[in-house]
């Protein structure tokens, strides 16, 4: 995982809601502030976060940025918080 912490990230709802929308498929910035009716320079704040915790992947085609969800950090993230799960007394 990378070294931003990944729950202080998470703590914002903006930045889970963007989460939320990308697990249906890949968007551009343009379609993420839109839908979060947010200004770009705020969207590109929150994506940069997501960016650095690995959470999202960002692909360049043509003329745009799409962004999607990387879904490796939370099959690792799961793990970790599934071991807490089962305590044996």
């Amino acid at each position: 995982m990378a070294e931003t912490n990944i729950f202080k990230v998470l703590s914002d709802k903006q930045r889970r809601d963007v989460l939320v929308m990308l697990k249906h498929g890949r968007m551009n910035a343009g379609e993420i502030a839109e839908q979060l009716n947010i200004t770009p320079a705020a969207l590109s704040y929150h994506l940069k976060l997501l960016k650095k915790a690995d959470l999202v992947m960002e692909y360049k085609e043509k003329n745009f940025i799409y962004y999607e969800i990387n879904t490796t950090v939370f099959q690792e993230l799961f793990l970790w918080v599934g071991q807490f799960g089962d305590r044996e007394n």
